[in-house]
């Protein structure tokens, strides 16, 4: 398959800190020698220096998306299926549009589904999935080309623990799908019954099980082993018209050892042979 990876190494605002490490931390653990290796062509791609100011998360997070939705949709033009590494999950709002989506597996600890009038932390990557399914933020996600909100019965949110009271609601409220892991094929049958086109694929890596691997300092009790979130990867690769997929929220200094980009490698290269083997 021709693939492009687009880096967005950016965290809070600032470019190659934090999590904003992880996309080359990835590359460099292997992932296109991985991909190559399994008959893969591969160009990689960083979308560079973004945003005026270092530090202002809002505007800088939403640079990064909209450079990724470029990059994104200029990948699909080329008949390249685009894999986005980045530091914050509010980037996949970028490549959600430039894929022209339609519909969502969310795969993160947390819910994201706080916007501004709800988050009691600020923090803005609690916001991405309201964004994505235009909940919040509509001015600045009108600035990201290709942009359409994506109707919340189409997202499935998958193995997401750690939830305050406002996401809670959000989901009593929302035709948000939600699922384990290991519950993932039945809940992504109903999106394929539903007719959903074109999926975009969010892996936070704060969802694996952080007693077993962790990614990051986000940690919450429970979630999958690698194998399980591998399994489910390849189910819903199985089920849905998957067009592309963001990995986020790898920080290098919680994995001393580098255990976390070969499971990226494996379950990207899963993923793939899944999706070839239905074409």
């Amino acid at each position: 398959m021709k693939l492009s990876l687009i880096l967005a190494p950016y965290d809070s605002g600032y470019r190659n800190a934090g999590c904003g490490q992880g996309p080359d931390a990835i590359v460099t653990g292997g992932l296109v020698e991985e991909l190559t290796l399994h008959g893969h062509d591969v160009v990689t791609q960083d979308i560079g220096e973004v945003g005026a100011t270092p530090g202002r998360e809002i505007a800088t997070g939403f640079a990064v998306a909209a450079a990724v939705a470029s990059k994104a949709g200029e990948a699909v033009k080329a008949g390249r299926f685009p894999v986005v590494l980045a530091g914050n999950c509010l980037t996949t709002v970028g490549a959600v549009a430039g894929e022209a989506a339609d519909s969502i597996v969310w795969a993160d600890q947390h819910g994201d589904l706080n916007t501004p009038e709800t988050t009691t932390s600020g923090f803005l990557d609690g916001m991405a999935l309201s964004a994505a399914l235009g909940q919040c933020w509509p001015a600045m996600t009108g600035g990201i080309p290709g942009f359409a909100a994506v109707d919340p019965s189409r997202c499935l949110l998958l193995d997401a623990r750690d939830l305050d009271a406002a996401e809670k609601e959000v989901l009593a409220r929302l035709p948000v799908l939600r699922a384990s892991c290991a519950d993932a094929a039945a809940m992504a049958g109903k999106l394929a019954a539903d007719g959903v086109r074109r999926t975009h694929l969010h892996l936070d890596l704060d969802v694996l099980d952080p007693d077993v691997l962790q990614a990051n300092r986000y940690t919450w009790p429970g979630g999958p082993d690698p194998d399980r979130l591998r399994q489910a990867v390849i189910a819903l690769a199985g089920l849905l018209p998957i067009v592309g997929v963001t990995v986020s929220a790898y920080d290098p200094a919680y994995d001393p050892q580098g255990d976390v980009p070969p499971v990226v490698g494996k379950v990207l290269v899963d993923m793939l042979e899944t999706l070839e083997k239905k074409a």
